[in-house]
Order: structure tokens, then sequence, then C-alpha cells
């Protein structure tokens, strides 16, 4: 790996693209300090000090504390990525975007711009959802329509820079840049946490204690990032031959290929639609503050809530922990379903004159890829599910407050794996073309 950036930064075009990219994100770390005007940043501070919970935790994460910070960036790309996934679902549902995303280029594109009008849309209905909300508990310093509505511009134009940032990183610099924005986002708030655990655990003990201590929070965040990495890069190949064909005077074809099925093939989509499905009433109920009370809509809040899982003095709440890895399998099925289609792979063997070894073309080919799928979803959700309730069980029995976990470590090694292979790319790509301008 570090061969890979050693050689990307002797190489002009590489290196102005790494630059251009940490150059963008300078201006997002800026970005996440500018405040938004009109909030009262230290009563919403306290505010969130008091309710950083679960939902509100990972959320802080991924914005890079501009959410914490009530920043201009404090939606961050959110909105973004609930847009495409929103169109990755509506391509399935909705037969004129599948044509469209089956017309190469151009349908792309279309679909792009599409996405970014939804962002938009998306991003001025949750800008106006919190402001109305914040508004309403003394969280700004004039609750009048003039105030709210430059909040809520304020909020939305963040949110729509950061969308072009992204897709600026992603044309003129490395690797794809909404997800690059959301690696940074994490990373940045990792030392703080790293600080939080050390005071927590490690400071003030016995200098025994404070070996074993730190032994341990080590160990436990490199095995989940080993898991990670073993996660990530996991594939079953299936193998695919294709057949002989005599064209003119010579035979073509014949070659030996596969079909690499990642283990986990859904991501960290599973994740987040299980986090979204249980904090979303959570978070609603924290913003209107209706979370109190002994009642059973209140105990059932406290039990969606990962705050309150595998806490040995309060063991009923687990149940909800129950219900968030059933939710993870199910979507890790369900995405995959709708973003992996056997039938349409089986038929595009056959008349591309491909088979796999021992199956026959069209129906069996289809139900064995559906059999293998099933199979290999069925292990990559389940370690998917063991990555992402490992850091909530250490949380739960040692009360350790930290807004990084599972979610956060896949999605930074898969962008860095990611970013690595196109470097590499780009390097291969040079070469050839240097091969051939000899």
């Amino acid at each position: 790996m570090l061969q890979t950036v050693r050689n990307a930064f002797k190489i002009k075009e590489i290196r102005d693209r790494i630059f251009f990219t940490l150059l963008m994100l300078v201006v997002i770390r800026i970005g996440t300090e500018l405040p938004v005007p009109g909030v009262d940043g230290e009563f919403f501070s306290n505010w969130l000090e008091n309710n950083i919970g679960d939902s509100l935790g990972f959320f802080s994460a991924i914005t890079g504390g501009s959410f914490e910070n009530m920043s201009v960036f404090a939606l961050n790309i959110t909105p973004y990525i609930t847009a495409s996934i929103i169109m990755q679902l509506l391509t399935i549902a909705i037969p004129k975007l599948e044509e469209l995303h089956r017309d190469g280029e151009e349908g792309r594109k279309k679909i792009i711009a599409i996405t970014r009008y939804l962002t938009v849309v998306l991003s001025l209905v949750e800008a106006i959802a919190m402001v109305i909300g914040f508004g309403r508990q003394g969280y700004l310093l004039e609750f009048n329509a003039l105030n709210v509505i430059m909040v809520i511009a304020a909020l939305t134009a963040g949110s729509t820079v950061l969308m072009w940032i992204g897709e600026r990183i992603t044309e003129k610099g490395i690797g794809n840049g909404i997800s690059i924005v959301l690696t940074i986002n994490i990373i940045s708030r990792i030392p703080s946490d790293l600080t939080s655990l050390f005071n927590q655990f490690v400071k003030g003990q016995e200098i025994a204690n404070q070996v074993l201590n730190a032994a341990i929070i080590i160990a436990i965040i490199l095995g989940v990032i080993v898991l990670v990495v073993l996660l990530q890069g996991g594939i079953r190949k299936i193998p695919v031959q294709y057949s002989r064909k005599v064209q003119g005077r010579k035979q073509v074809g014949g070659q030996m290929t596969h079909i690499p099925l990642k283990i986990n093939t859904a991501g960290v989509i599973p994740i987040i639609f299980a986090q979204s499905l249980m904090q979303f009433p959570v978070m609603i109920a924290t913003f209107l503050d209706k979370g109190g009370g002994d009642g059973i809509g209140s105990k059932i809040l406290r039990m969606l809530s990962q705050s309150n899982w595998c806490n040995p003095k309060e063991p009923i709440y687990s149940i909800g922990l129950i219900v968030y890895v059933v939710l993870v399998i199910a979507f890790a099925y369900f995405y995959t379903t709708i973003t992996f289609n056997p039938l349409e792979i089986a038929d595009n063997m056959k008349k591309q004159g491909g088979f796999i070894p021992g199956i026959r073309p069209g129906k069996p080919t289809s139900e064995y890829l559906t059999k293998i799928l099933n199979y290999i979803i069925f292990i990559g959700a389940v370690g998917l599910t063991i990555i992402a309730i490992i850091p909530i069980v250490f949380s739960g029995f040692f009360n350790a407050s930290v807004s990084f976990g599972g979610t956060s470590l896949i999605i930074i090694v898969g962008v860095v794996i990611e970013t690595l292979k196109q470097v590499e790319s780009k390097m291969l790509e040079r070469n050839y073309k240097g091969f051939l301008n000899i």
C-alpha cells in the first residue's frame, strides 16, 4: 500500500489529483467550523451533549462534527446518500428509470441529475423540520420568519455545496468523492473518541490496569478492523466457460473466466437501513422532547435506542438488539436481491455462449446463482452483524460512549481499498498510454 502511494506521487497527473482532493478536504473541514447564523450554538451544544445517544452519535460521526457544531455543513451529505438509495430502489420499481439505467452513459447522466434535484429537495425538507423543531425549543436566537428562512437556506446550501465538492473530487481528484467526504468526516471524529476512551478506562488507573485496559481496547479495535478487511475482501468466484466459435478461418472464444460475488455485496446499506428505521422515531421524539416518562411508548423508545442495549441492569431493553440483528439480515437479503438479478445474468451468459461447468444454461443457471447468492448473503449478513454489534456490546457492558463503531470502520476500510485500487488503475492506464505512444 505504501509503495503504491509512493509511486503515485511520482506521476504528475495523479499527484495533482491527490493534491486537489486534499485541498477539497481542507475546505470541508473549514466548513464544518463555520456556524450557521441565527442559531444559539451554546444552547445547542448543551442539548446535544445530553442527547448524544446512538442515533445522534452516529449522525454526528458521519457529519464530522458539523452537526454538533451546528455549522453550515450540519446536514452534510446525508441527503445525497438518502437520495442515492431512493434512486436505486426506484430504478427497480419504475420501468422508465430502469430503461435509463440500461441506456449507458447518457442514461447514467440523467439519473445523476435526478439524484441531484432529489438531494436538494431532501436537504430543504430536513432543514425545515430541523429548524422548526429547534425553534420551538428555543435554540434559535429569534424564532421569526426571517431568521427561520435564513437558517434553512444556510443548511440547504451547505448540503448542496458538499454534494458539488464530492462530485468535483470524483471528476478531478482520486476516488469516489461522496465516499471520501463521508470517510474524512468519520476519521475526524476518531481522535476525540480515542481520547474519551483513554480518559474513561486508562487515565487515573493503576499501571497494571492501565496496560490491561489499553491492551483490551487496542485488541477490540484491531479485531474489528481485521474482520472488516476480511469481510470487504471476501469474494466467491463462480467459474464461467465460453464456447468456441468459428469466425472465418479462426476460432474465437473458449476462454475461462469467473463471476466475482462479493461476500458483503450490500456493504453498509443494511446497517444504515436498520439504524434509520429504528432510530427515526427516537430522533423525532428527541427533537420534540417527548421521550420522557415511564409509559409503554417511552419504554419502546428506550428499547429502540442502542444506548440501552446490553445493559446488565436493564436486560429487557436488549430485545431491541435482537430486532436490529433481524433487520440487518433482512435488509441484506432485500438490497442484494434488488441489485443483483441472477435471471438477467443467466440470460446474458446464454446469449454470449457462456455457461457454468456442470450447470445447463438458462433457468438451471439462474437457480444455481440464486442458491449460491443466498448462501453468500447469509454469511455476509452474519459477518456484518458481528462487526456492528461488537462496539454495541462493549458500550453496553462498559458504558463506553464513542461515535464511531463497526459501521464507521466498514466505510473507512471500504473507501481506502477502493481508492487505492483506483490509484493503481490510473497508474496502469498511464503505463498503457506510454506504451502506445512509443
